[in-house]
């Protein structure tokens, strides 16, 4: 037993040491060859799977697959979460939801059936596949935008809309998922099972966020605001395990508390500077981490001979998904919308900007791990699809916002006003005002990111 554990053990890290030292190598190689990280984390993952040196085989190792899987998945959702800027999108609060909802059940709905005459396989795996890819990916707009000028509205937009349609993609594959394995088929009892679902993860989301966002908060809240990183960790774990226990959305558990950690200072929450910067660190490296993982396991496990004798079919999926699918659901998604009153070239851009990424990548590996029938084809298709959305779309994205002329100039940079705070001869300097009493105003939840100043005692 001892020694069963201890190979399994090792089969386990060299695992992770594989991966990881290949994932630091096509990330260097990524940014010499000026190729985006994610399609460099597939190729190398192809080139050490079976289909080349065979350095891995993922066969070999399921729990050591599954956990970085499911983890990954979760914590990135939770970083997603964090994007999620409340102050902005609650002017465009109507367009997002329906985005991340109906827009995923009309890009499910015609991208499964486009799947199912095109590949020849049964309704359900089209529309498992559909679901699978109709999520967009965060983790890949959070950085492109980065790049970019374009208006708030729009860039939140896009940004909350992928991190709200990764939690409901997930929730609708898994629910397909249940069906598939041999749930008896009744659509009011089908719409109840999601809307429970997605119930109790939120508020499993919320009982879990609030009392850890008091808990990593200042001094006068907290009682460990030494250890935002760790209390952060340990609260996705718990989210997800919890909602999980129920039978609820542990994916949708661990967004809603990315949502509460990344908006703590509506509710009058802060972390000091220095954790906060420390926090932020180890978010970005373990989310770096965990994309790496996961694209290069998603590498490791294509069947070639599986997506070469379903290239054809695979290529016109995706043709579908961005050229018919994408546009039909942002067009029922956000034309009722008079709030936002979105211009015909701002949904042209939603319309065109869509990356497949990590989510959709976790489930396919989920799936593969779990031999669910049709799960090979799912994930040669949804190969392709972020291989193609990722050099296609995302490379030509900053082109098409300058075509539209959605890119706004930078604005003037002008000298920061000096404020004398009352009953101290110290002097804060301070382009927006910090309020008083502020030991350390973090960066978090504001619409930009600003210079941090340290108020006097």
């Amino acid at each position: 037993m001892s020694s069963t554990i201890a190979f399994e053990t090792n089969q386990m890290l060299e695992l992770i040491a594989i991966v990881l030292f290949s994932g630091v190598l096509f990330s260097k190689l990524s940014k010499l060859i000026h190729m985006p990280d994610v399609v460099m984390y597939i190729l190398a993952g192809i080139l050490i799977g079976p289909a080349a040196f065979n350095l891995i085989d993922i066969n070999e190792y399921p729990a050591a697959n599954q956990l970085i899987l499911t983890f990954g998945a979760a914590y990135i959702l939770y970083d997603g979460g964090r994007e999620i800027n409340l102050k902005v999108l609650n002017k465009v609060k109507f367009s997002v939801l329906s985005l991340a909802t109906i827009g995923v059940v009309v890009s499910t709905v015609i991208t499964g059936v486009a799947a199912s005459m095109i590949l020849h396989v049964d309704l359900l795996t089209g529309l498992l596949l559909g679901s699978v890819i109709a999520s967009t990916d965060p983790s890949v707009l959070v950085p492109l935008f980065k790049t970019m000028n374009i208006s708030k509205r729009l860039k939140q937009t896009i940004i909350a809309e992928s991190a709200f349609n990764d939690a409901v993609g997930a929730i609708t594959t898994l629910t397909l998922l249940g069906l598939i394995a041999g749930s008896a088929f009744s659509l009011s009892g089908t719409l109840l099972e999601l809307g429970t679902s997605a119930i109790g993860g939120i508020a499993v989301g919320l009982a879990v966020g609030f009392p850890a966002s008091y808990l990593i908060a200042s001094r006068r809240h907290g009682v460990f605001s030494e250890h935002p990183s760790e209390i952060g960790l340990a609260t996705v774990i718990s989210a997800y395990i919890l909602a999980s226990h129920f039978e609820f959305s542990g994916f949708l558990a661990v967004f809603v508390v990315g949502m509460i950690c990344g908006n703590k200072k509506i509710i009058g929450l802060w972390v000091p500077e220095e954790q906060y910067e420390t926090q932020l660190r180890f978010k970005e490296v373990l989310t770096l981490i965990l994309r790496m993982m996961i694209f290069i396991l998603l590498g490791a496990s294509i069947d070639f001979s599986i997506l070469f004798s379903h290239l054809g079919g695979a290529l016109l999926v995706v043709a579908v998904l961005i050229f018919i699918s994408r546009p039909l659901s942002v067009m029922v998604s956000v034309l009722w919308d008079r709030q936002a009153k979105w211009s015909l070239k701002e949904i042209l851009y939603m319309c065109w900007v869509r990356e497949t990424g990590v989510i959709p990548a976790a489930l396919a590996g989920m799936m593969l791990a779990a031999d669910v029938p049709g799960a090979r084809i799912i994930s040669s298709v949804t190969f392709a699809a972020i291989f193609i959305t990722l050099t296609f779309q995302a490379s030509t994205a900053k082109l098409l916002a300058s075509l539209l002329k959605l890119e706004e100039a930078l604005p003037m940079v002008t000298e920061p006003t000096t404020s004398t705070l009352s009953n101290t001869d110290d002097t804060v300097t301070d382009p927006y005002s910090v309020p008083s009493g502020d030991e350390h105003y973090s960066r978090d939840c504001l619409e930009e990111p600003y210079p941090v100043y340290l108020l006097a005692q």
